[in-house]
């Protein structure tokens, strides 16, 4: 089996990460994974992308996290894909299959609404997944929001979450309307152990971010689901 993580943040683009993205890549080389995708919070999201003199400039630099990861995943044998995490008013969506130049092709992207962000996406080829989608959290998601007919799967699992309960409600919802299971750390920071990692696996190896959404969509992953935590 190859293990793969989903969804991290690198403190080059997330406000809230602590890990560089090099940082991130020999973490998960020495936990045994065989690679991540990198998913900094966008622009409407806890970016740390406060200053930029234009919009190719604000590219380069949400980037950064994801390309020193590369550049490290390269080095030590990690395969190191690009994605990022959308937020709408209480949903974050993890965005794959669209890339930099994506980005820089659409410089209106901050303007215009999630719903034709998520049908320019899917013209790209691209897929959405909904994270900790009934997480709570009183300082920055202020209210539920389910987008079924705008997703592509659900990340049933998140070791972000404060309660087990978050997860189960996922799992739940992922079964009300038929969608594909992802499991992923939502992580932030290097001291994360093997005891809390979570991420997917696969019975082949991920080449690209192409060949991770195929496995989704296809439904050939499973889902690495670490021992339950004390909850908060």
């Amino acid at each position: 089996m190859f293990k793969y993580e989903t969804h991290l943040h690198t403190a080059e683009a997330s406000a809230c990460a602590s890990a560089s993205g090099a940082e991130q890549a020999r973490h998960y080389k020495e936990l045994g994974y065989d690679g991540i995708i990198v998913t900094d919070h966008f622009f409407n999201g806890n970016t740390a992308i406060t200053t930029f003199s234009s919009w190719e400039d604000r590219v380069n630099k949400f980037c950064k996290g994801y390309e020193n990861a590369k550049a490290e995943g390269d080095k030590i044998g990690l395969k190191v894909f690009f994605g990022f995490e959308y937020g709408y008013h209480g949903a974050d969506i993890l965005t794959y299959g669209v890339g930099k130049d994506f980005l820089l092709e659409n410089d209106n992207i901050c303007d215009i609404s999630f719903y034709q962000f998520a049908q320019r996406v899917h013209q790209a080829g691209g897929m959405l997944v909904h994270a900790h989608p009934f997480r709570e959290a009183d300082w920055y998601i202020h209210e539920i929001k389910l987008l079924p007919k705008w997703i592509d799967a659900v990340e049933v699992y998140n070791s972000g979450n404060g309660k087990e309960v978050y997860n189960e409600r996922a799992e739940w919802y992922a079964d009300q309307f038929g969608f594909v299971k992802t499991a992923g750390s939502d992580n932030h920071v290097v001291w994360f152990d093997e005891n809390r990692i979570s991420g997917i696996t696969t019975d082949k190896p991920l080449e690209s971010v192409e060949d991770y959404m195929a496995a989704v969509r296809n439904n050939k992953i499973g889902l690495i689901i670490p021992p339950k935590k004390a909850e908060e």
